[in-house]
């Protein structure tokens, strides 16, 4: 995980990141939100509550808002390599989560200590080789019956591909297939695990998207996500 690269883009990340996705029709708090939506409804169905989140690789603190909506009850911390990045984050959500800072290796936390894992684009600025230490990482500081969720962007989408290919803070990135992805939190020990395609319909066609809930098995989602849980 590359601190520097992140120190020099967070006090610009919101205006870059809005201007790499404007040809999408959307801004980025729609990105943010559609995925912390879509967790709450995948823990609704498995009636689970979170008390204790972890936001890994949270930056500027994007989530917190849509965290505080729709698990008001949970605790949140927000855990980055970059200092700056959490500096911006504790200034724009000052007392409504806790900022560390991660050494890009151990987690700062005791085993069997959150509910939920969320990770919000992260590891494509990851080394493949260092995902399995990571995830395993994960799995030691999520209790048992608690879920792990990774959203990513999907290389198989032509247009995503562009976008991350033209984006000044994704210079660096190497986008992971899901069904690779899967195969990895399965080879760390996590259970259950199933992976879900997002984002089929673009902003300017947005009421065609109670459709998408039909689709999450084509591979051809701008994003995806995979989710597990811990035995």
């Amino acid at each position: 995980m590359q601190k520097a690269e992140f120190d020099k883009f967070a006090d610009e990340y919101y205006v870059l990141h809005q201007k790499n996705i404007r040809h999408s029709g959307e801004s980025p708090e729609f990105f943010a939100e559609y995925k912390i939506r879509d967790i709450f409804e995948l823990l609704m169905n498995q009636a689970q509550n979170p008390r204790r989140i972890l936001d890994f690789g949270a930056g500027i603190g994007t989530s917190v808002p849509h965290f505080l909506r729709f698990f008001p009850d949970a605790s949140l911390t927000c855990l980055d390599v970059s200092e700056k990045s959490l500096e911006v984050g504790r200034s724009r959500f000052t007392g409504l989560a806790d900022f560390q800072s991660f050494d890009g290796m151990r987690i700062p936390s005791p085993d069997n200590t959150f509910d939920l894992i969320f990770a919000a684009c992260v590891f494509h600025h990851i080394p493949h080789s260092a995902h399995s230490g990571l995830l395993q990482e994960w799995l030691r500081v999520i209790k048992p019956g608690g879920t792990a969720v990774i959203f990513e962007h999907n290389p198989l989408n032509p247009l995503t591909v562009h976008a991350v290919n033209t984006c000044p803070f994704d210079e660096n990135a190497k986008l992971i297939r899901g069904t690779l992805l899967r195969k990895e939190m399965q080879k760390a020990g996590f259970q259950s695990v199933g992976l879900r395609y997002r984002l089929f319909v673009p902003g300017a066609l947005r009421w065609l998207r109670p459709l998408e809930r039909w689709l999450h098995r084509c591979p051809l989602g701008a994003q995806y996500f995979v989710h597990a849980t811990k035995q």
